[in-house]
């Protein structure tokens, strides 16, 4: 990954500018089978609360369509790929599998995102 000029945060000191690696963002689609999306909905809230207190979580967010019924999206900020692949392979990630993977409708689809523009 090439650093550039960013912003960059450190826990109790606010906002920095400086060079570093610029945060990861990744963005999840959750489809829900119908009849499922209410267990879908409640897990994934208890994934958020839950992940939000992951090391390099800098934001976790869970959205619901509107266009899509049945369709929940996650749009995270993580300061590393190493803190993501941490939050993967937490206990809260199995815990939202045992709570509803059956009612998932497919895998869920998780895209790290490259920032084109600045």
């Amino acid at each position: 990954m090439i650093e550039r000029w960013c912003p960059r945060t450190s826990p109790g000191s606010g906002l920095e500018l400086g060079w570093g690696m610029p945060n990861l963002d990744v963005v999840a689609l959750i489809t829900a089978k119908p009849g499922g999306e209410a267990i879908v909905e409640e897990a994934l809230k208890a994934l958020v609360a839950a992940s939000r207190g992951d090391h390099g979580c800098i934001s976790y967010d869970l959205f619901a369509s509107d266009s899509t019924p049945g369709t929940f999206v996650t749009i995270e900020k993580w300061q590393s790929q190493e803190d993501l692949d941490a939050h993967m392979a937490s206990s809260h990630i199995a815990d939202v599998i045992t709570a509803a993977g059956d009612h998932f409708d497919g895998f869920p689809a998780i895209h790290t995102l490259r920032l084109l523009e600045s």
